[in-house]
């Protein structure tokens, strides 16, 4: 990140009358010119120690000096990057009860987002698509912003397909002919970010993920041109994705608009000791989870903040903007580092139709065929 070259300031000659160099020296305490002298006094003495009781000083309060870059600037802090939401962002509302299911609470939570098709669950959160070996399962995590999650999301075969799809594409970097591009996770870029990201990203052509979009399609009921290049991701032992938001920069919306969803699936299950879940800053954990740990002593410091622990086949829904493309800083999250690997496919819908850059000539028409086949074979209907 490059940084603005800093001038110091010179006063005009104007301004710097012949009588500065006398204020200056009153301030160094020298006096001002000298002037006819008063007949001397004798003085009473007094000792050094009475001399010195009788000033007090006041001491400067100790300021920690700031860390300067090499254009001598201060070096942008995690607060600075991600401030401290303010009640001019908005409510966070927790769910009041992590395992009960009511449609209408999650028709109230979504109505200020692109949303998802609650045609296609019952009353109990399951789907009712004519799949009925993988049966989905909707859960509201937190209200205002709404987190969602669907457990069964991806099939036991689904799960394998993609992590084959990891192995099989490895180091293959454009130069060959596989379903994916390996690239160091990169994100779309900001002058601002101070986000640490080691894991390893393949973006994937769109035809060789026509399940992940299918359920995406039916989920959300969005058009496949306003989706993003599908990805894979993995982290290895010791990796990680620290706080980001998923928006998109400003000055990167000509291509598709703003991200309004994100979509992720676990690809293996990961115990709490093992690091990796997600993790929302300012967001908090149903309100009876909260409880629970407050009754074995467990929370402490952050112990509430909405954390989502990967599960192999769950997929987690969450809006990075609004419907109308304003952006909700109170999503911001994180991956937490990993003990041990953890694999996610994931996808962004963005606002209007998106044109991808990798793997080349990659469209998502390419998909079409695929995607209709798999709904078919899902039982879904009535979706975009």
């Amino acid at each position: 990140m490059s940084a603005p070259c800093v001038a110091a300031f010179v006063p005009p000659p104007s301004a710097m009358s012949s009588h500065v160099s006398s204020t200056i020296l009153f301030a160094g305490g020298f006096g001002t010119a000298k002037s006819k002298s008063a007949p001397k006094k004798k003085a009473n003495k007094k000792s050094k120690s009475s001399i010195l009781s009788d000033i007090q000083v006041d001491e400067a309060p100790k300021q920690s000096t700031p860390k300067l870059d090499r254009f001598g600037l201060p070096i942008p802090t995690e607060d600075d990057i991600f401030p401290p939401l303010t009640s001019n962002d908005g409510a966070r509302v927790p769910v009041s009860d992590g395992d009960e299911f009511n449609k209408e609470d999650v028709a109230e939570a979504l109505q200020h987002h692109i949303g998802v098709n609650l045609d296609i669950f019952d009353e109990n959160g399951q789907s009712i698509h004519e799949e009925k070996s993988n049966r989905w399962k909707l859960k509201l995590l937190h209200q205002d912003p709404p987190v969602l999650s669907v457990e069964h999301f991806f099939s036991e075969a689904d799960v394998e397909q993609y992590k084959s799809m990891i192995e099989s594409n490895e180091g293959n970097n454009g130069g060959g002919n596989g379903d994916a591009v390996q690239l160091s996770s990169p994100t779309f870029s900001s002058s601002l970010s101070l986000s640490r990201r080691t894991s390893t990203t393949w973006f994937c052509k769109y035809e060789s993920m026509s399940c992940l979009l299918a359920k995406a399609q039916a989920l959300l009921n969005v058009d496949l041109k306003q989706m993003e290049e599908p990805q894979l991701v993995r982290y290895r032992t010791g990796e990680e994705f620290s706080w980001h938001y998923d928006e998109i920069p400003s000055a990167q919306l000509s291509n598709g608009g703003q991200r309004l969803a994100t979509l992720l699936v676990y690809l293996n299950d990961l115990d709490k000791d093992r690091g990796g879940g997600t993790v929302f800053r300012d967001l908090k954990s149903p309100v009876n989870e909260s409880n629970k740990r407050k009754e074995k002593g467990s929370s402490k410091g952050n112990d509430n903040q909405l954390t989502v622990r990967p599960k192999s086949g769950t997929a987690l829904v969450f809006f990075p903007a609004f419907k109308d493309g304003k952006a909700d800083p109170r999503t911001l999250h994180k991956g937490e580092v990993a003990l041990d690997t953890k694999m996610i496919a994931q996808l962004w819908i963005h606002e209007k139709e998106y044109q991808a850059s990798v793997p080349e000539n990659n469209l998502q028409v390419d998909a079409a065929s695929g995607v209709r086949e798999e709904l078919e074979r899902l039982g879904v209907k009535n979706v975009m």
